[in-house]
């Protein structure tokens, strides 16, 4: 069954975790106990109706303050499809949280407030998506009810939004509009009689549509080497397999394939999944390849096809994304973790701070400070095999870590 992961973002009280837990609500996702509880809590707060944000708010701040601040990650299923959505908050000061949950996501849902349009926050939102090369958004118009389902309202943040999308340098992005009430059940998993004017898919119907390969690189094969398989059994005492997971493209029996950094050069033997065979494995594939040569490979090594290796150098400029208390300046030391390969590496230069509000850049004062995104020149001890972002996300991103804490200091992704 194909696996969608969806990140979400929003204001405060754009009704973010109402949308969440009507969609767990209205696809029988949410346990008897879970809506048990939820229904108590509504009565004693004296509503009328189901508190469905109490779904998702796990924190105890996230429920007093109403709301969102860690990443939590709600599972759900359908016939078709299961579903991973990373509820991440949407305020500035945690804007290292929405890069996390986003980081790994396919999908991204920005609500909007039908009554307050696009403000500030929307444009970080969907900054964050551009960065990270999210490859499908939808664009949620919540509170319909709230606007008595006003056509005009919905089209006039259509047209705000789309000027905002005119400035996205990502041109393969998918935005989708859809108007919503999260907390009468419109258009969130069944369509609505209240706005028949409108005749487009419902949140659940465009992720149903969706098509999880699709957002896999399409690009050049990379295939980072989690370990070494070598069986303690007698029948597989010659047996030498590399674990990993395909990134890119797809691999065949045959193939060339040349073994980073070493630049040794074989072919594909075999391919497996467990114990099946298989004759090809597409990108999103983990699987246990053999070669027809003997060659010395470890962890963090990367077979990639031999016409198509990606660039090897010990500097490297990325956009990072800093996510620790103390600020990142250059000379600072720091473990790059690129794949499964650690290089110890030092900051050349901190070259600019992005705005995330579209308004450009800005001079970083030789710092970058926790929430902050920029521009950054890292010099490594030794050579990386890396691809840009764009071309290719598992290859073109990496964290650094702080050596002496072993804390993750933030995230990069190379220009």
């Amino acid at each position: 069954m194909e696996v969608l992961k969806i990140a979400t973002a929003g204001s405060v009280d754009d009704g973010k975790s109402t949308l969440i837990g009507r969609l767990l609500y209205d696809t029988k996702s949410l346990t008897d106990d879970k809506l048990e509880a939820i229904e108590k809590s509504s009565r004693q707060r004296g509503y009328d109706y189901l508190d469905f944000s109490l779904a998702t708010d796990g924190l105890v701040a996230e429920r007093e303050q109403g709301i969102t601040i860690d990443v939590a990650h709600i599972y759900f299923s359908t016939p078709t499809k299961s579903y991973i959505i990373a509820d991440t908050p949407g305020h500035v000061e945690y804007t290292r949280n929405m890069v996390t949950g986003a980081s790994t996501s396919q999908v991204a849902i920005i609500l909007i407030d039908a009554r307050k349009g696009v403000i500030e926050q929307t444009y970080r939102h969907f900054f964050i998506n551009n960065l990270l090369k999210v490859k499908d958004v939808i664009v949620a118009v919540n509170k319909m009810d709230l606007v008595d389902y006003s056509e005009e309202v919905f089209n006039d943040i259509k047209r705000d939004f789309e000027a905002l999308n005119a400035k996205s340098t990502y041109q393969e992005q998918n935005v989708s509009y859809i108007p919503v009430s999260a907390l009468k059940g419109d258009n969130i998993v069944k369509r609505t009689d209240a706005m028949t004017w409108y005749d487009g898919d419902t949140i659940l119907g465009h992720l149903e549509n969706l098509e999880a390969a699709d957002v896999y690189d399409k690009g050049q094969v990379r295939f980072p080497v989690q370990s070494v398989i070598r069986p303690k059994m007698d029948e597989y005492h010659d047996f030498r397999g590399y674990a990993g997971k395909i990134y890119g493209g797809s691999l065949k029996v045959g193939d060339s394939v040349t073994v980073l950094p070493s630049l040794t050069q074989s072919k594909v033997k075999e391919i497996y999944f467990f114990d099946k065979k298989y004759d090809e494995a597409v990108a999103g594939s983990s699987v246990n390849i053999t070669l027809e040569d003997d060659i010395n490979i470890t962890r963090g090594d990367m077979l990639v096809k031999s016409k198509e290796l990606p660039k090897i150098e010990k500097q490297i400029t990325a956009t990072v994304c800093w996510m620790d208390s103390k600020q990142l300046q250059p000379g600072a030391k720091y473990m790059v973790q690129h794949n499964t390969n650690k290089v110890l590496s030092k900051i050349d230069a901190i070259k600019n701070v992005v705005s995330t509000e579209y308004t450009g850049v800005h001079d970083a004062n030789n710092k970058l400070a926790l929430n902050e995104i920029g521009e950054v020149s890292i010099k490594l001890s030794k050579p990386i095999y890396f691809d840009a972002y764009k071309d290719n996300k598992a290859n073109g991103s990496f964290i650094l870590i702080d050596t002496q804490s072993n804390t993750t200091a933030g995230v990069g992704f190379i220009n």
